[in-house]
């Protein structure tokens, strides 16, 4: 299990050690750094990010305020230098907090955290070898879905939904898993919160696609994939 992380701090020499940390502990990415909150958002909006290890005490927005101020953050590790923001972080839930200066022990420590909560993960959804259909969980029950039925599948929060023409199940787990078990000639994936059924597409544009009177929107990081899948669509062919 390989897990993307983001760094946010707005001292370059911080990047660079908890970089330099990470490096040391297998399975772990680091997808991108920023030196401000604010630019942050948009890279969360498009990619699937595990965690984040974020500073408090940055220009423009503080990570306290910044965590505030996003309905679905990822898993979060404070790295901060004053130990007065604590309680403030965790009753945002965040993950751990680290104060500078921040030791590889201590961070192997923290991840590790971010790795047991990864695994308490329910059961992964995995279609049945030969068959044509999947079983989620829902509540307390196993519910069956074929796979052909399958219109769209959104992300909420630590949740997806996987719509049917019939019937929505809403089960606990990561678009990421879906993409990876689901068969990419039946499956695109258009956007960081959507992976949509091809054969269900009733029209689609360089910016979305359309099943019945739903619009889903095609993510930047995500165009050029799913209008090769589609058809190579071109807009400037449009009269």
């Amino acid at each position: 299990m390989k897990l993307r992380c983001v760094i946010v701090d707005d001292e370059p020499l911080s990047i660079e050690v908890m970089e330099g940390y990470l490096k040391k502990i297998p399975n772990i990415e680091v997808v991108a750094t920023f030196n401000d909150a604010i630019s942050v958002m948009s890279i969360l909006s498009e990619q699937d990010i595990d965690f984040l290890f974020l500073d408090i005490e940055m220009p423009k927005l503080s990570g306290i305020d910044f965590l505030r101020s996003i309905s679905n953050p990822p898993m979060v590790i404070i790295t901060s230098a004053n130990k007065n923001y604590a309680l403030d972080g965790y009753e945002l839930n965040v993950v751990d907090y680290l104060l500078k200066p921040i030791t590889l022990e201590r961070v192997i420590r923290a991840v590790n955290k971010i790795i047991e909560k990864k695994s308490k993960k329910t059961i992964k959804p995995t279609p049945q070898e030969g068959t044509d259909y999947i079983f989620l969980k829902e509540n307390k029950k196993m519910i069956r879905l074929v796979l052909s039925d399958i219109q769209y599948i959104e992300s909420i929060k630590d949740y997806v939904k996987v719509v049917t023409e019939n019937k929505t199940v809403v089960t606990k787990q990561n678009l990421s898993h879906f993409e990876q078990i689901l068969d990419p000639s039946e499956f695109v994936r258009v956007h960081r919160s959507f992976i949509v059924a091809i054969r269900h597409i009733d029209a689609f544009t360089s910016a979305s696609v359309e099943i019945g009177k739903l619009e889903i929107p095609i993510g930047r990081l995500y165009k050029d994939e799913a209008l090769k899948r589609l058809g190579n669509f071109d807009d400037t062919k449009i009269p």
